[in-house]
């Protein structure tokens, strides 16, 4: 009798124990993007929870990018950072080298699921640093041109093709900038394109030139070089001499990408991001065309987010296989799904979950591109010298001083950040 009582009393005692053991850690997902993104990471994250309940993820989500990036950046300085979270690849350096993501190079070699192969080589090979892998890329994009249909209709100019130049832009610019009610105040724009080193770079690198003096060891922007600043003062020439675009009091009445939305802005430079918002415009038809070519060779700018693993992650195996799930094919199909992203695989972005037959009916130039994209340099400190020299540049583009006094002020305060990578 006391054995059987003493197997029950054993029984109960493991049942308690094990009822009172608390459940692994959830694992924490941070992004970024508007509705139809974050109905996508829920169905992303709904999908890796049917194949894998014993793993929780918990989403952490932004709606405003900027606003994101500080966030990020707090919760990085104390210690918290979520445990798998979207990162761009002019910013993962900052916080890799302060030792607060974990490198994936290993992981993605021990792999079942996905590997190196799997991803198109410039998203890929974005995200190494300092002979390490540090996140998995989810998107790669290239910066296009979104042009209003019905305005270049009613204007009477034929709609860009990919193999335009930049004459071409300009004249399709300069008719489609209209003051309609001619007094004297201009109401519809050619085009709106943000003043910043990341909008001016693809066009320095058509021409055969470099935004920096090494791309790999950079020790200097080349802003004030002569035959990148012709570049930099024809870019600015768009506001200060051509005013095909807002200038600063027009843009802080109403910012280029809404007036776009608005119909009162013809072209839009933006990247693939726009397109779920840019889906909801009933209003007018669009579509999409590659960057007009300056020279003779047509380079764009890489546009790429990845899935980034955080050094104090308390479950890093759960937010590996995580990230696994979500750069598999049934990971970024649905994600894809969502029109935001153009998937860092090569089989999901030629699949139906990419071309979908939605706007943009152009949509395969973000593939056709892919191999002809080119990245800003990877470091540490280039997220500051991207946001100081955009300061900058859109001081110039503004008129508020001559490219030449940009280039020195951007050269001379951004010098720091060089010194500091060296």
């Amino acid at each position: 009798m006391k054995n059987r009582l003493f197997s029950f009393l054993g029984i109960v005692f493991l049942v308690f124990v094990q009822g009172c053991t608390p459940p692994p850690p959830a694992v924490t997902f941070s992004v970024f993007g508007d509705p139809a993104e974050l109905a996508a990471y829920e169905s992303l994250v709904e999908a890796f929870h049917e194949q894998n309940p014993q793993i929780k993820v918990q989403l952490q989500h932004i709606p405003s990018q900027s606003d994101y990036r500080r966030r990020l950046a707090t919760a990085f300085s104390a210690g918290t950072p979520p445990d798998v979270m979207l990162i761009n690849y002019r910013r993962f350096a900052s916080f890799a080298g302060q030792g607060g993501l974990e490198p994936l190079d290993t992981y993605i070699e021990q792999s079942e699921i996905i590997n190196r192969s799997d991803f198109f080589p410039i998203a890929l090979s974005s995200f190494e640093w300092r002979e390490r892998l540090w996140c998995v890329p989810q998107n790669v994009s290239s910066l296009v041109v979104y042009y209003n249909r019905d305005l270049f209709d009613e204007a009477g100019v034929s709609y860009p093709e990919d193999n335009w130049r930049w004459e071409d832009f300009m004249r399709a610019a300069q008719e489609l900038t209209q003051d309609h009610d001619r007094d004297g105040q201009i109401d519809q724009y050619g085009a709106g394109i943000a003043p910043n080193l990341f909008r001016l770079a693809p066009f320095i690198w058509q021409d055969g030139l470099d935004i920096v003096d090494d791309p790999l060891q950079p020790s200097r922007l080349t802003l004030d070089q002569p035959e990148v600043l012709t570049v930099f003062q024809r870019f600015i020439a768009l506001q200060t001499v051509d005013q095909v675009v807002p200038n600063a009091n027009a843009e802080a009445a109403e910012p280029s990408e809404n007036r776009w939305l608005n119909g009162g802005l013809a072209m839009y430079f933006n990247s693939r991001r726009g397109v779920p918002t840019y889906r909801t415009i009933d209003s007018f038809e669009w579509d999409v065309v590659r960057l007009p070519i300056t020279q003779d060779e047509w380079i764009g700018i890489l546009h790429s987010d990845a899935y980034c693993l955080a050094a104090a992650a308390e479950n890093k195996e759960a937010a590996w296989q995580f990230i696994e799930f979500a750069n598999g094919v049934q990971g970024q199909t649905i994600v894809a799904r969502s029109g935001r992203t153009v998937p860092s695989r090569p089989d999901v972005a030629q699949s139906p979950a990419f071309l979908d037959g939605l706007p943009p009916a152009n949509a395969q130039t973000f593939i056709d591109t892919v191999d002809q994209l080119r990245g800003v340099p990877v470091m540490a400190g280039w997220t500051a010298i991207e946001e100081i020299t955009g300061k900058e540049i859109e001081r110039a583009f503004y008129g508020q001083v001559s490219a030449e006094e940009a280039a020195a002020a951007a050269i001379e305060l951004t010098a720091p950040y060089f010194e500091n990578n060296q």
